[in-house]
């Protein structure tokens, strides 16, 4: 189904000689409520990954006993530089197993609150939601390391309240931008605000590494005060800068004002209706979604967590080489996030695709690329400068989901699609704790390049997988159950239509 030809700039309302358009401004609201989330969900994942480089500076190495079946010859030569030291040894005496369960935690939180999360949001504002889950998460990272000495089940704990506070993230931004974006805008302003992630991740692991490298404060422990810091002072911002809808916002021009209300509505969208769950969780293009979401985070989150220690323990980089090369995927993945999302909507604008055909196109890129690049990954062994370049490639392709399946929620329906992005999330982050605790199992102390393999393979099948489900169930229309109004709401719409200021 084509969406129809709209212009950017101004619409007709249905009925009406009215002619809306848009603010001239080039400040405008909707601009800086992106500009915002993006730097919200940049804080959220610096406050996540730091932990995955911090780790290798925590665990003593040494003290763990490895396994007696290690193939010492299946792993990469040291080729330190000048420039370079061996890192030393840390304070914590963490093996495999250990390090993923830490590692997979802060999931076990994550996912309780996705769907909590996203229906606080569309009952109360996505702004307090939003902005308290990171607010909580800052202050939590801030006091991880005392939780880390006073002891593993206790660091674990505090990784599971962080969880919790930010599982309500992503579901509330959903909310946020089917209230504020224009249909014809959004695939580029989830690539934006979205894109936050591969920011954060990108600039939090180089210098994550690098404060692991210092010996101020033992090193490691400043990433979690740097990283909560500065998501405390993001939410006094967000506070006072964001609004829910365009008509709460106190500065928003008349015209972007009406502009908005004029393509996605207002009063349809805040109405309290409930939710048809039986509805929701049997509709096959929601389960689309989900089964792909999961095979994406299965192998994003073995990349994410599990990716510094594999460079650690089989390819020999140190922690400042780990941590840089542990970027790449992110910084190629941000840039052509936001590229493919521009190209989406302007071949859904001139009708070369339609939204539907756009959405299995650009999740198939996001799926299968990636998927052979970790293959890839896998065989060039320890040809360094390879590595390298396939990393930058499969970030660069995992980009491509914003354009993917990431607006699916809100094509199938706009006043739900925080729920259901909460249930899904909510379903793909289960990977955030089982890839670290499937891989724990595979490895065993045996950290050698036959057994890397494996845990490779398994993310790339699972990813493949789980795109070929998309592409045979997905679907770009809103569902009926969606369009399904309340008798209450009816009357609203009919003797409440939003009015617009002169």
């Amino acid at each position: 189904m084509l969406l129809p030809r709209l212009s950017c700039s101004s619409i007709c309302l249905e009925g009406s000689n009215i002619s809306v358009q848009d603010t001239t401004e080039c400040i405008k609201a909707r601009y800086i409520m992106a500009l915002m989330g993006f730097l919200g969900f940049a804080n959220v994942y610096a406050m996540r990954v730091n932990l995955s480089v911090a780790i290798v500076a925590m665990v003593n190495n040494t003290a763990i006993p490895k396994s007696n079946s290690s193939n010492f010859s299946d792993v990469c030569p040291v080729e330190y530089s000048n420039a370079t030291e061996l890192q030393p040894d840390g304070e914590f005496v963490w093996d495999e197993s250990t390090q993923g369960i830490i590692l997979g935690s802060f999931f076990y939180g994550y996912v309780l609150t996705q769907i909590p999360g996203g229906r606080l949001a569309e009952l109360y504002g996505a702004k307090l939601v939003f902005g308290l889950g990171v607010l909580i998460t800052g202050i939590l990272t801030i006091i991880s390391p005392f939780a880390a000495r006073l002891g593993t089940s206790f660091f674990i704990f505090i990784r599971v309240l962080e969880g919790l506070g930010e599982g309500v993230t992503f579901p509330s931004m959903h909310v946020m931008l089917a209230r504020w974006i224009p249909p014809l805008e959004r695939s580029k302003f989830a690539s934006y605000v979205y894109a936050g992630a591969n920011f954060g991740t990108m600039i939090s692991m180089p210098l994550a590494g690098y404060l692991c490298s210092l010996e101020f404060l033992g090193g490691w422990p400043l990433s979690f005060y740097l990283f909560g810091g500065l998501g405390v002072i993001w939410f006094l911002a967000w506070f006072f800068l964001v609004f829910d809808t365009p008509s709460s916002h106190p500065r928003i021009s008349a015209e972007e004002r009406n502009y908005i209300i004029s393509q996605v509505g207002e009063s349809h969208l805040m109405a309290r209706r409930s939710i048809p769950w039986k509805h929701i969780l049997t509709s096959v293009p929601m389960w689309a979604i989900l089964v792909t979401q999961c095979g994406m985070s299965w192998a994003f989150y073995t990349q994410l967590t599990e990716l510094p220690t594999y460079m650690k323990n089989v390819l020999n980089f140190d922690i400042t080489q780990n941590s840089m090369l542990s970027t790449l995927p992110y910084v190629t993945g941000w840039v052509l996030g936001v590229a493919f999302s521009h190209i989406a909507d302007w071949l859904i604008e001139k009708g070369f695709l339609s939204v539907l055909n756009s959405y299995k196109v650009f999740n198939s890129l996001a799926a299968v690329v990636p998927s052979a690049g970790l293959v890839a990954i896998a065989w060039v062994g320890c040809d360094r400068l390879a590595i390298i370049l396939l990393l930058a490639i499969t970030g660069a392709f995992g980009g491509a989901t914003y354009a993917g399946n990431q607006m699916n929620h809100i094509t199938l329906s706009p006043h739900y699609a925080g729920t259901m992005y909460g249930i899904t999330n909510a379903a793909s982050n289960t990977c955030g704790f089982l890839a670290p605790f499937a891989i724990g199992l595979i490895i065993k102390g045996n950290d050698t390049l036959t057994q890397w393999r494996k845990v490779f393979y398994i993310a790339a099948a699972v990813n493949v997988i789980g795109n070929i489900f998309y592409i045979v169930f997905a679907s770009a229309t809103e569902q009926p159950w969606s369009k399904e109004i309340t008798n209450n709401t009816k009357e609203e719409k009919e003797n409440n239509t939003p009015g617009l200021i002169q």
